[in-house]
């Protein structure tokens, strides 16, 4: 059985509730303490400045990333018109490793800017731009200059040489270096 509350009515046979408090109670608490994570309360084992907190959020390097990328689009246009001269028919399908080269760098480094995945594309456009003229460059060089010079001849020359396949090449680099680009930054 429950003993009668005491109400404003006089005695209630109803049970005994809790009180309800707005602010919590004093308690007989000791001078200066303060609960566990209440403010004051000195946090153990937390460094504000911690290494996984810093990996969360990768830093991202753009203009190292576009650099980088800029020297693969030369190093790699360098490398496809250095290339033997007798295998300049089967060289467009390495626009592929261009379009690679270039965005390697720009992906991982540069993260997911939407700036990134069409300054790839026209990055191994510019790939196959550059070694198509070494290509062109070496022809007219071997050949001798002509009376314009060695870069109208070149252009003249590079000009002339053009074909529909290139036109699809240079379709490739774009797409390659637009999606590669974007994929490599998604995995990095």
């Amino acid at each position: 059985m429950t003993a009668p509350a005491t109400g404003t009515d006089g005695s209630s046979s109803r049970p005994h509730t809790a009180q309800h408090f707005s602010v919590a109670p004093v308690l007989d608490t000791p001078e200066g303490y303060v609960a566990p994570g209440m403010p004051g309360v000195p946090v153990t084992g937390y460094d504000p400045v911690s290494p996984a907190a810093s990996r969360a959020t990768p830093r991202r390097r753009t203009a190292l990333a576009v650099a980088l990328a800029l020297l693969a689009a030369l190093l790699g246009g360098l490398a496809y018109g250095c290339a033997p001269l007798r295998a300049a028919d089967s060289l467009g399908w390495l626009t592929i490793a261009q379009a690679g080269l270039v965005a390697l760098p720009l992906g991982r480094l540069g993260g997911r800017s939407r700036l990134l995945p069409p300054l790839g594309a026209l990055l191994a456009a510019g790939a196959l731009l550059t070694g198509q003229l070494t290509q062109h460059l070496r022809l007219v060089h071997t050949a001798g200059p002509g009376p314009r010079g060695l870069l109208p001849d070149t252009l003249a020359s590079w000009r002339a040489d053009l074909r529909p396949l290139d036109l699809a090449f240079y379709g490739i680099a774009l797409i390659g270096g637009f999606l590669l680009t974007r994929r490599t930054a998604d995995h990095g």
